[in-house]
């Protein structure tokens, strides 16, 4: 079978789940949460370990021409999670075509060494070599110029029209805020210094550190304004991050596709490596640049990895915030308490529990029955959202058996 001939196979069958009942009905229950009126919580599998997943042989890439690769593991991917563990999975009803955008950097490449214990496996540790030892460092750093790549997106987007046009619509894409253009000004620092170099200097060096953070800050902000210029952000994406986009406060502002604005869309802060710090400091070294950061966009949704469940006070000061992350380390009675029906509490279910070799069910009911019945207390709007899967120890059944667990208790709220 030639290329096209497979790929418009696979366009087939991505067009049905794009087109189903089911897939609205994602949409609908997810943009119903982001309001704070869920219909139910919804559930979301994502940060999928697919070096681990080919069991049936239906991920293996056929294409000869390696242009359609990124599409045909798109499209393989999607078919893959819609039959074997689809939970609230969300397509787009049309073929997205990211723009090509370029950037010159921020002054700055990192270096470092890694280790990995499985070479199929994208996870590998990391260990970071410090850039930034004084004030005088800083001054490697500036604001990146972006540019629009227009003739190789429609190169692209010419081509894969010819092939996938009549199947379903081709759209040109730009990008989501959840993913290229969060503010992750600590995991940029935490990609140029050391752990240890990051916390000792926030207590011995501040104003070496508010000087970091305030540089990378305006960075982020210049990025934002020039993807604004460009009309480079995507006001349609489904996802911010690993979790739904759609909400109602979004669609109610004014929108020209020629200029996408930043009120259009979600924004997203994070400062994983300031897990460990009081509430006082977490305020101080990020909420207090992010105020700034999360000023234009329309929602804002905050959090990643680290334990927020003390800190929502201290959250609540950022603009339009609609979504706190609540990870596997944070205390959900605490978090929900605290963030009561004001929020989205996107809660993350422990990952480890299907990085075994069988699936202990009853563990995870467990977990997502207490997960949702503090919710339910609180009255806190919450979704499911498993990722930070690094393994399931070769078996994919546990995926499986995880959102078939899921799904049932969602489905009985």
């Amino acid at each position: 079978m030639d290329d096209r001939s497979i790929l418009r196979e696979l366009l087939q069958q991505y067009a049905q789940i794009a087109f189903s009942e089911k897939n609205n009905q994602a949409i609908k229950l997810g943009c119903a949460v982001n309001d704070l009126k869920p219909i139910r919580p919804i559930v979301q599998i994502d940060e999928i370990p697919w070096h681990e997943m080919n069991f049936d042989g239906s991920l293996t890439l056929r294409c000869e021409d390696e242009f359609w690769h990124p599409l045909e593991q798109m499209l393989r991917r999607t078919i893959f999670k819609n039959k074997y563990f689809p939970a609230d999975m969300m397509v787009t009803p049309y073929l997205p075509v990211g723009k090509v955008i370029n950037s010159t950097g921020i002054g700055v490449t990192i270096h470092e060494e890694t280790i990995a214990t499985d070479p199929t496996n994208n996870i590998v540790s990391h260990k970071y070599e410090s850039q930034f030892n004084s004030m005088e460092d800083i001054e490697k750093l500036h604001e990146p110029v972006i540019t629009y790549d227009r003739k190789t997106t429609m190169e692209s987007f010419e081509r894969i029209s010819e092939v996938a046009a009549d199947i379903l619509p081709v759209k040109i894409v730009g990008e989501a805020t959840g993913y290229g253009l969060g503010c992750t000004t600590w995991d940029i620092i935490s990609n140029y210094m050391t752990v240890d170099d990051i916390l000792y200097n926030i207590i011995d060096e501040p104003e070496f550190i508010h000087a970091l953070v305030s540089k990378l800050t305006d960075i982020f902000i210049s990025t934002i304004n020039q993807y604004e210029q460009l009309n480079l952000i995507d006001p349609d994406a489904l996802y911010v991050h690993c979790t739904p986009a759609a909400a109602s406060d979004l669609k109610n502002i004014p929108l020209d596709r020629e200029h996408v604005k930043a009120k259009n869309v979600w924004g997203r802060g994070l400062a994983q490596i300031l897990s460990t710090v009081s509430p006082q400091m977490h305020d101080e070294f990020d909420i207090q640049y992010m105020l700034r950061a999360m000023e234009p966009f329309g929602l804002v949704y905050y959090g990643c990895c680290e334990p927020l469940d003390r800190k929502i006070d201290v959250l609540r000061q950022i603009k339009n915030l609609r979504k706190i992350s609540i990870s596997p380390w944070a205390d959900i009675n605490i978090a929900s308490e605290a963030i009561g029906r004001d929020y989205v509490a996107s809660v993350k279910p422990n990952p480890a529990s299907v990085a075994v070799n069988t699936l202990d069910t009853d563990t995870v009911k467990k977990e997502l029955k207490n997960i949702a019945s503090v919710c339910q207390k609180n009255s806190t709007p919450f979704e499911l959202i498993l990722k930070d899967i690094s393994t399931v120890k070769g078996n994919p059944q546990n995926l499986i058996n995880w959102e078939k667990t899921a799904m049932e208790l969602v489905n009985n709220i």
